[in-house]
């Protein structure tokens, strides 16, 4: 039977989600954990990536394996093998077919900005001492939803075979002191967001002017865009599926 596992991470020590070699990931310790408590090996196939140092507050993998009898009681020890900055929420049966990356419909980030120094968002935000036009840079958000090709915000000589992605939502926010930039879109490239607050942010800094957004998403050169920002300040908060996939939410 197919199930989907829904599942948080701090990716601070992480080298993103995707396993590779000679490096620790979210679906190396995740699988591992299946595996010390089941005895046998389970596969994990990720909603998508986040690179090294990206946290997750929801994520989504598929696996297969014989029925659950108890899901709950499988969730609460997957996690009492997990490391604390790893957690599962809930395991969900669904359709036989059903892919955790192809199935996803919308994916939702955020990015958070601290204007003052403050410890406790040493490793979960960004630090920007100078002023910003947050009016500027909600103008030029407003601008992404008119494109639909982002090759100038992807990293460059990565492997895809399509720069199209279809952004839904683009604005920033000020919560609690924090300016938290909230994205959807179908789907996102490789660096996208990280590239997109930097561009962002020198329209905020004054560095540029509103209107050269659509000069450098016209110009598909990752050359003309911002420099990535930090990973530490970018959270996968959602990944929305069509009802019939997930059976038992709730």
């Amino acid at each position: 039977m197919r199930y989907f596992i829904a599942f948080s991470y701090f990716g601070k020590f992480y080298h993103g989600w995707q396993k590779q070699p000679n490096a620790i990931t979210v679906q190396q310790i995740l699988e591992e954990a299946f595996f010390r408590l089941l005895q046998r090996a389970v596969t994990l196939m990720g909603a998508g990536r986040t690179d090294t140092g990206v946290h997750a507050k929801q994520m989504y993998a598929h696996f297969d394996i014989d029925a659950i009898d108890d899901i709950p009681d499988l969730v609460y020890r997957l996690n009492s093998f997990l490391p604390d900055d790893i957690a599962v929420q809930n395991i969900y049966e669904v359709p036989n077919d059903a892919h955790a990356r192809f199935d996803a419909v919308e994916r939702t980030y955020e990015y958070w900005i601290v204007q003052k120094k403050n410890p406790f968002y040493m490793d979960t935000a960004h630090y920007i001492k100078h002023s910003l036009d947050v009016g500027a840079m909600n103008r030029a958000a407003t601008v992404l939803m008119q494109y639909d090709d982002f090759e100038c915000f992807s990293k460059a000589h990565t492997d895809v075979h399509t720069f199209l992605c279809d952004i839904k939502k683009a604005e920033w926010k000020e919560t609690g002191g924090v300016l938290v930039f909230t994205i959807t879109a179908d789907r996102f490239l490789r660096n996208m967001v990280r590239a997109i607050v930097g561009t962002l942010l020198n329209i905020g800094l004054g560095k540029v002017d509103v209107d050269s957004i659509k000069k450098i998403i016209e110009s598909k050169d990752r050359g003309k865009a911002g420099v990535s920002v930090p990973a530490k300040g970018l959270y996968l908060i959602e990944v929305t599926y069509p009802k019939h996939i997930i059976k038992n939410n709730g």
